[in-house]
């Protein structure tokens, strides 16, 4: 068998920034208002290697959360009580959704958005300051302009976006004085539209680093074939995964986030679990071996359509 094509070296976002692990940790369901139990799953995720965490101000809407904000809250009340942890992570956070709206990136929302999350994060600096998904009434100019005073000031440090198009990506990119440093879209062996739109062709171009969100699709890639959170998942795809994790001594989960991390953009997964063992788990992906011949039948078994 040839070698591996996975690619776990740390990845670099932005200059200043600390690299990250290949698998970050995401906080979308970090809703246990226990603070002891809450620390205690993102020390592991640190431990882990998993330094990159991600939320935003929106979660907490759904998930068990109690409402707009209230994630940020609980990562900020975890900081505040160990105080050492804010050094081991480069903290990323996400704004431009207004529930009811639903997305406002005005100059004057953004930027109290950017600051209601600092309150809220308790810190002074956000490492990475994305935007969640785009407001198509907020021209790439303002939107831009406003990053960057953000930045000037100290309260960022980088800037990504999450959710965009191609050529939405390419017009807030083009008012910006400086580098993208990070692009967030959906990406898993079920949902491979990044790597045919030119998301990922735009990060090896700019050097910008994707972090991929839902890479077990929802879960839905890490079952047995008939369980109900397999809904909507080709049998076909279940199967070569089951067939390569069987082979690597894995279990399905890290084949998954393999796959992911083998693109050449150099990925980071975002894993959402709030379970101990399995964020541990995940690290087993970094010792996979995929080939191009595992990658290419993972993405044929996925479309249902033979490469030409």
């Amino acid at each position: 068998m040839s070698d591996t094509i996975l690619e776990v070296t740390p990845r670099s976002l932005a200059e200043g920034l600390a690299p990250v692990g290949p698998i970050g940790f995401g906080c979308w369901r970090f809703t246990d208002t226990d603070i002891d139990r809450s620390f205690t799953l993102l020390d592991t995720a640190l431990d882990s290697g998993m330094n990159l965490v991600d939320t935003a101000d929106v979660y907490g809407l759904d998930w068990g959360g109690t409402g707009f904000g209230t994630n940020e809250e609980i990562l900020g009340e975890v900081l505040a009580a160990h105080p050492g942890l804010r050094d081991r992570m480069v903290l990323a956070t996400k704004g431009g959704i207004m529930p009811g709206i639903p997305y406002d990136q005005s100059t004057d929302y953004l930027r109290s958005a950017c600051e209601a999350s600092l309150r809220r994060l308790r810190v002074d600096t956000i490492d990475l300051y994305q935007i969640h998904r785009p407001d198509l009434f907020s021209h790439p100019g303002d939107v831009a302009a406003t990053l960057t005073a953000l930045r000037d000031e100290g309260k960022i440090r980088a800037v990504g976006v999450s959710n965009y198009t191609p050529d939405q990506y390419d017009a807030l990119r083009a008012h910006l004085p400086f580098p993208l440093a990070t692009n967030q879209p959906e990406y898993s062996a079920a949902s491979l539209q990044p790597l045919r739109d030119g998301t990922l062709d735009r990060c090896m171009r700019d050097g910008v680093t994707p972090l991929a969100w839902s890479p077990l699709a929802g879960g839905r890639l890490a079952v047995d074939m008939g369980h109900a959170n397999a809904d909507g998942i080709r049998p076909e795809l279940i199967g070569v995964i089951g067939e390569l994790a069987e082979r690597e001594n894995v279990d399905r989960a890290a084949i998954a986030y393999a796959f992911v991390l083998a693109h050449p953009s150099r990925p980071v997964a975002i894993i959402g679990s709030q379970n101990i063992d399995r964020l541990v788990r995940a690290q087993d992906a970094l010792g996979v071996t995929l080939t191009r011949t595992d990658v290419y039948r993972i993405i044929e078994a996925s479309e249902g359509i033979p490469l030409p």
